[in-house]
């Protein structure tokens, strides 16, 4: 994040790379805004005519957590469904095979999270509801993310016409009755609850590139 933004570190990066993993296609700064401003969708259009996919789309892997307390803290951000699929590592392995062409239909593309569990004690002290395993788990996460409700499970071999309908219900039913969140509310309750959220990497930002993350805001230099 610092090589893209000039030795600073932020919150946010935005940069297009090729598929290589390397070649820069675009400026890079704070969001696509920076770079594109009005002209984003069309810029993005161009762009991508040069790289035409190679397979199916249909074939494009699962985005998958690496772990699930992430997942679900992710999930609540989104405010999204969270789909669960739990099992030894043969049926993690097939499900993998499996689930690629419905997660990318146009119908339910961008609408859930995903995470494959092998270890249930990754995920049954967060949730409630059936807590079997080798499963697809559709879940509800609760407002921070801290816990979860399991409101459907169902086996590995399901049909994938039973399972898209499962899932395009639920994500109806949640979408119907959860509220969009306001960010200063939610921050500001979740504070007050005491709720706190530890990533790997240290929160904050260093805004002026001195190597040292600046937790007060303030003017960057």
């Amino acid at each position: 994040m610092r090589g893209f933004l000039n030795g600073r570190f932020e919150n946010t990066t935005f940069c297009l790379i090729g598929p290589d993993g390397k070649e820069r296609l675009s400026r890079s700064g704070r969001g696509p805004n920076h770079i594109f401003g009005n002209d984003l969708v069309d810029s993005l259009g161009k762009i991508a005519k040069k790289y035409k996919a190679k397979g199916k789309v249909s074939d494009a892997a699962v985005p998958d957590f690496p772990t699930f307390r992430l997942g679900l803290n992710v999930s609540s951000a989104d405010q999204r469904v969270l789909v669960l699929v739990t099992g030894t590592e043969e049926e993690i392995k097939s499900a993998r095979k499996t689930l690629p062409a419905l997660s990318n239909e146009s119908e339910v593309i961008g609408k859930f999270h995903y995470d494959f569990e092998t270890d249930s004690k990754t995920w049954t002290k967060a949730l409630t509801g059936d807590k079997s395993t080798s499963q697809i788990k559709i879940i509800i996460p609760d407002e921070y993310g801290q816990k979860g409700k399991i409101v459907k499970s169902l086996p590995l071999d399901i049909k994938t016409e039973d399972l898209k309908k499962a899932l395009l219900e639920a994500n109806e039913t949640f979408t119907k009755t959860i509220e969009k969140k306001n960010y200063n509310t939610h921050v500001q309750e979740g504070r007050r609850q005491g709720i706190k959220w530890t990533m790997p990497m240290e929160f904050g930002e260093d805004r002026d590139g001195d190597g040292k993350i600046d937790h007060r805001g303030g003017p960057r230099r």
